[in-house]
């Protein structure tokens, strides 16, 4: 069950190079270019020639790895998967269509898309002695450090799809990821409440079946709002993929030493764990109360921008997008979306935050340094509204992701020139020394 990605021609610099010297010695390395972006100097054989290694902390500045999947021009305010502009998907489309999409490298036709749905549905369900695997966390864990245990885990209970040289079980590996994410996110949701886990109902869609599994009791009917499952598919849709960031990286990592797929998609919730990269929109939310009122805002945007002062104001600017972030505007749109259907306009928070947004698209200062919200300033204020706990917030993050970390692992595990990663160090320590006992040492 594979899809073919349409037919694209990388753009012509065939044959150039970039000339590095290095003292007296000059060495021509290959000049790569991609069916859009920039191109790349292949350094690959840097070392072998010339006996020197690159210095790139973060890798920032280097391509780690070729990939058909995800593309992001952070100057245009651009995101494609496979091609297809990010808000075009979210705004006509659904999360299971996105994960054919990023899987298999086309959207699906109909019946191919009955057929992905009907086997990622059929996976919904944990082995039931997972549920007890539960209560070996204290009840005031983290959610996401529940994830990362149970996800771990789920090669100990699946040893039918762990071996990565099978097409067949890294397919299987990969439908029942998809598939029981949202039912191991909300049993971690359950138990941090002490409420009862609720079991996956097949009759309803991916993002209805989870917000049922968060906010279903036994003790009465619940019926899931259709504007809510829709504003949670489309924060699915938008955090997806984003191509090779932190998590992702991590993942390909993990994977490229031949870990089972279920190892490597802990390592890559671990990883999203980090404030930095799956918590910006806790972080916002945070933000948002530490202010309080509309009445402080122009404190805190002094505040802002004075560079002496350590306050940045969270959910503003993006590392790669350097004009307005293009999922940021499905998401306000989503945003106001709910905040309209459950009626909670008149929260001190989303005053805060709307006067916030108003500032941020007008104020010259931010105008001017691109400060624009991001798509964690609005998916927290949604998340919050919906009903969900801030510790929740990178959980559904890592919902959402995982479909593209097994897409970016699926990518690697296929390509033939893939390797076990090694990156490289500048290494500052002492140089060598001799061993003293610890009686000449005094």
């Amino acid at each position: 069950m594979s899809g073919s990605s349409p037919a694209s021609t990388p753009s012509s610099n065939e044959g150039a190079t970039a000339r590095v010297e290095i003292g007296s010695e000059s060495y021509d390395m290959p000049v790569r270019s991609g069916t859009v972006g920039p191109d790349v100097v292949d350094i690959s054989k840097l070392y072998g020639q010339s006996g020197h290694f690159t210095y790139d902390p973060g890798y920032t500045s280097t391509a780690s790895c070729e990939s058909k999947i995800t593309y992001i021009d952070g100057g245009k305010g651009e995101l494609l998967y496979r091609g297809y502009p990010i808000d075009q998907l979210a705004e006509q489309g659904t999360f299971l269509e996105t994960c054919y999409l990023l899987l298999w490298g086309d959207l699906p036709s109909r019946e191919e898309y009955k057929d992905f749905e009907a086997r990622v549905t059929q996976h919904t369900m944990l082995h039931e002695q997972m549920y007890r695997f539960y209560t070996g966390f204290r009840r005031d864990a983290h959610p996401m450090a529940i994830m990362v245990g149970v996800v771990g885990a789920l090669s100990a209970f699946y040893h039918d799809s762990t071996d990565i040289q099978d097409e067949h079980q890294r397919m299987v590996a990969s439908y029942r990821m998809i598939a029981k994410m949202p039912t191991i996110a909300a049993m971690a949701y359950k138990y941090s409440v002490g409420q009862p886990f609720i079991y996956p109902r097949n009759d309803l869609d991916y993002s209805a079946n989870f917000l049922n599994m968060c906010f279903a009791v036994p003790c009465e009917a619940y019926d899931v709002n259709p504007v809510l499952a829709r504003a949670m598919d489309r924060i699915l849709i938008l955090h997806a993929d984003h191509e090779q960031n932190a998590s992702t990286s991590t993942v390909r990592l993990a994977g490229s030493s031949g870990a089972n797929p279920f190892a490597c998609i802990a390592a890559g919730i671990a990883c999203l764990w980090g404030p930095a990269h799956g918590g910006a929109n806790e972080a916002a939310l945070n933000m948002l109360e530490e202010i309080g009122t509309v009445d402080r805002i122009p404190e805190y945007v002094k505040r802002a921008k004075d560079k002496s002062d350590p306050f940045r104001l969270m959910g503003f600017g993006h590392r790669v997008y350097k004009n307005y972030d293009p999922r940021a505007k499905v998401m306000q749109q989503t945003c106001h979306e709910v905040l309209e259907t459950l009626d909670i306009k008149d929260a001190p928070r989303l005053k805060v935050a709307m006067e916030l947004e108003r500032i941020a698209l007008e104020d010259d200062y931010f105008v001017e340094k691109k400060l624009y919200p991001n798509i964690d300033f609005y998916s927290g204020i949604t998340l919050r509204a919906m009903g969900f706990p801030s510790s929740m917030f990178t959980v559904l993050f890592a919902v959402a992701r995982t479909v593209g970390w097994i897409a970016q692992w699926q990518e690697m595990i296929t390509d033939p020139s893939h390797r076990i990663g090694r990156p490289r160090q500048l290494y500052t320590g002492p140089t060598e020394r001799d061993y003293v006992t610890v009686d000449q040492r005094g």
